[in-house]
This record gives C-alpha cells, structure tokens and sequence, in this order.
C-alpha cells in the first residue's frame, strides 16, 4: 500500500515506510541498527513463522523479551499473521505472567530460552513457544494471511485497576492508527526524529512512540537503562529529537544526574511527560537545565488513550493545568446529577474519540462500567460510547483542565498503575498477617509510593525487611511496599469492609470526605 491510501491496519504503517525509505534507519538497539527494509524483513519473517505454527485470525500472541529488536518487529509480524498481541512487561514475575498467559487465552508465545527457562511452568498452557534465537528467519515476500479490517482486535495491554488482578484492555487497529495519527500531529513529528525509548511497549505510551516512529518513517532508539547517565549519553550519541517519559525519570535526570545538568542536549526538541503529574519544582528544573527543550504534559488513560495535552506556549500561564483535548477528540466533565459541569465546578471525565478502546477483556461488568453510551446525546442519536475515567476533574473558562483526584482506590505510582488487592495478596502469602491493605501516600518523585499496613498474626513477629524481601521475590520493583506498617485493627466502614480512606487519611493527615 502507499501513503494515498489511509493505513487502516497496524502494519500497513511499516508496509508504508518500507515502500518510501528503505534505505532509512528505523530501529538502533545497542549495536544493532536496521533499516526500514530490514524492519519489514524481519517483521515478514515473525509473521511466517507464526503461520507456519497454525496461527488463525484473532489468536492472542504474548511478546515476553526485553524491550528488543525482536519485540517490536513482532508486534508488526503479529499484525501482518492477523494475530493480536499481547506485550508482557519483561519485568514481571512467572505468576504475573501467568495469569496474562491463562486470562486472555494465549495461544503462541514469543521469548528467549533465558525468559521460557525463567517461566516454568507459568508457560504450560500456551500450546507453542516461538524462540527468537532459532523460529524466525527474514522474509522478503508478503504473507498470506485472511482478511483483516480496522475494527479488528490488534492488542491487548494489561493494566492494573483498583481490585483484583490486571485487566487487558483491548485495542482494536484504528484505535492504534488513530493514536498514531493524533499524536504525531500535535507534536509536530516528522520523519527526521530520532526517538529514544525508555518505557516499556507494555505501556500505552511506549507501544504509541513505536508506532507513531514507524507512522512517519523516523528513527526510533531503544533502552533498557538504570542510571540517568545512560539517558544523557544516548541523547548526544544518537542525536536524538524526542524522549517520551513518565515522572520518575524526570525525577531521575533533574536529581541524580549531574550530566543532564551541565550538558547541553542541542538535539532535543521536546520531551513528554504521561503516567502521573509531574511536580512543578521538576519542571522548572527540567527548563532551567535545559532551556530549548520544550515539555509537552500529558494526560490519558489506557483505556482511551491519550486525553488531553498542554502546549508548551501554555506552561507559564496555567503549570497546573492538564491541558486541553487532543485533536479529534472531546473531552466533557459531568456532575452527580449528569449535567455538563460549569467552569471550576468538579466532574468525572469522559473521553470521547476514536482512541476508545473495545473495553476489558471477557469482563463484560468492567467494560460496562467504563465505557458507558453517551449520556449527552438523545435516544435517536446512536450508540456512539464514551470512556469514563472516574478521574475527578475542573475545567477553565477556556477549556484547560485541571486534575483533582482519583475516583477508586488505585495506587498510580512512577507512572504504573498498581492494584493494591494484588499487592496485599503477596502480604498475605507469607503467612505473617491477619489482614493487610495497601494505599498510596504521597511522594514527591513517585508521585504517590506503595504502603502497606498490615495487622499481624497470632503467634507471628514478623520482621518488615523479610517481608519485604519476599515480596521482592514476587512482585515487580515499583510494587513492592517501601514500608510495612504494623497496625493491632484496620479502620473499617459501616459495612464491614477495610476504610481505605480513613486509612490513607490518617497517614496524611487529610480530612475524609464522605
């Protein structure tokens, strides 16, 4: 296909790029660097192997690899294969992974030997297991595969909500197409970018800088790092353009990275900031450091995407504000009573736009309640849906908006999304606890950081670093509690359950609100 014809499909967006710059550099992974026909090669290849392995439309494909080469050609091969994909974040545990594998029903799985070996027998119901080291070879030809259209599922990201296990939020190929399209447009990105990807394609954010690389034929440089220097260092080396990041690596950068500070990063033109407010002192400091850097503040869900931006003209003006609806999309609050909010009044937001994603995976009663009919259109206007987000939100008189609140008990920490029930599972493993509930305090890096208050079992003395340890085992860094709080009772409310919020309260000393 060419550009004259509007991609529909995730892959056609490769298939574009493939036709217009083969020759340009597309993927930098360490010392690995592939060009657009190499990308196309490679991703025709997972493809074929996929099909040769019996994939029918439709069939769900988990990704579990470090954020390589390999994962983001198969998340285009998959596409090609008519599969959907599902990345799992390399950072997860055999459990975690487990339950993604048996929740949506996977059917192939793509790994190394180190990650499958790692796994056990988490893997044990996938029926195959692909291997990067010896299942694909590059594949000049296209693939045969059934018909695809754009209201077809392309993938599922699992995202934490506040109770029980992680969700898979279903994304359909316009859904990823129309991201793409949105985003490039009000960041003004070009085929001469050069981004440097540091989220994970778990993430709706990082899977987007992906796309939206490969939507315009740019350069995208990925990186796994741990320390800030790595960051800085990628930057000048590889002159990059773009860096898309959630609040702890600004935090990173601005407070332990004396590199950041002293070394001009020419190159940047913007950075982006999604996954939970950034503090406005980070802010500043970013601009301070580097002043022709402009930042971009975002705001979204996974659910919906993005939501709304706050164009770096505006910083000055409203550094509180979550900005406006993206292009192609509206963004309306409503009251208890459902009626449109007044400016300044709070209300829920819902996101309105072709970035709503299909809803929850085999959760009708979760989708139901976030994707809701349009309660401001009569009953002869359609079934156009909207996203609920259960954020509590102003808005100006111009239309900026400006977060209040979260409207559950989901803990957003370092740019995740953490179920505290996930968490106090893990607690309640260890045998030490008669109860346990996990909140989030707040925390001027994090954002908010994951605390655990537990009530301790008869006959047990247990020491909160052992705990901790343990729960290192079982859960990913960000979701591991940074204090284990001994309590003799949990608040509760008039129905017997756990008062998260007198709970939280009592530790910041905010007045609850009923």
């Amino acid at each position: 296909m060419t550009r004259r014809e509007p991609p529909y499909l995730l892959h056609h967006l490769l298939e574009a790029s493939v036709q217009e710059r083969p020759a340009a550099e597309a993927l930098v992974d360490g010392k690995r660097r592939l060009d657009y026909t190499a990308f196309g090669a490679a991703a025709r290849g997972c493809a074929q192997a996929l099909v040769d392995a019996g994939i029918t439309r439709r069939d769900r494909v988990a990704i579990y690899l470090k954020k390589s080469v390999e994962e983001a050609t198969s998340i285009f091969g998959i596409s090609m294969a008519g599969g959907v994909f599902v990345p799992v974040n390399a950072l997860l545990r055999p459990a975690q992974v487990a339950h993604i594998l048996n929740d949506c029903g996977v059917r192939f799985l793509i790994t190394d030997e180190a990650r499958l070996a790692s796994l056990g027998e988490a893997a044990s119901g996938v029926e195959r297991v692909l291997l990067i080291e010896n299942d694909f070879a590059p594949r000049a030809d296209d693939v045969n595969v059934p018909a695809t259209v754009g209201e077809d599922l392309a993938a599922i990201l699992y995202t934490s909500g506040s109770t029980g296990r992680p969700k898979g939020v279903m994304l359909s190929h316009r859904n990823l197409v129309a991201g793409s399209r949105i985003v490039c447009q009000f960041l003004g990105i070009t085929r001469d970018e050069r981004l440097l990807s540091v989220l994970p394609f778990s993430f709706d954010y990082g899977l987007n800088q992906l796309i939206t690389t490969v939507d315009r034929g740019a350069a995208i440089v990925l990186l796994n790092f741990t320390f800030g220097q790595q960051i800085v260092k990628a930057i000048v080396n590889e002159k990059i353009t773009g860096l898309a990041g959630v609040p702890t690596v600004w935090a990173v950068l601005t407070q332990a990275t004396p590199s950041f500070k002293k070394t001009p990063l020419e190159t940047l033109r913007y950075v982006t900031n999604s996954g939970g407010a950034v503090p406005t002192a980070t802010i500043e400091q970013l601009r301070q450091y580097q002043p022709q850097t402009e930042v971009v503040l975002m705001y979204g869900l996974t659910e919906a995407f993005r939501s709304t931006y706050l164009p770096p003209s505006e910083l000055d003006k409203r550094p509180l504000s979550m900005g406006k609806a993206i292009p192609e999309t509206e963004i309306f609050l409503l009251n208890d009573k459902g009626e449109r909010c007044a400016p300044g009044e709070p209300g829920i937001l819902h996101h309105r736009g072709p970035t709503v994603s299909l809803g929850y995976w085999n959760r009708p009663d979760a989708t139901a309640h976030v994707l809701r009919k349009n309660p401001l259109l009569g009953e002869h206007e359609g079934a156009d849906l909207v996203c609920f987000s259960g954020d509590l939100v102003t808005m100006d008189e111009d239309g900026y908006f400006y977060f209040v609140g979260r409207n559950d008990a989901m803990i957003k920490s370092g740019g995740y999304r953490i179920s505290p029930s996930e968490v106090e599972e893990v607690l309640m493993a260890t045998g030490e606890f008669a109860q346990a509930a996990v909140i989030g305090l707040p925390d001027a890096t994090l954002g908010n950081r994951v605390h655990a208050v537990a009530v301790i079992a008869e006959g047990r003395e247990p020491d909160p670093e052992k705990v901790r340890a343990y729960c290192t085992q079982e859960l990913p860094q960000h979701m591991v509690p940074r204090e284990v709080e001994f309590v003799t009772e949990l608040p509760r409310s008039p129905n017997g359950k756990v008062d998260y919020k007198v709970l939280r309260a009592e530790r910041t000393g905010d007045t609850v609100k009923s």
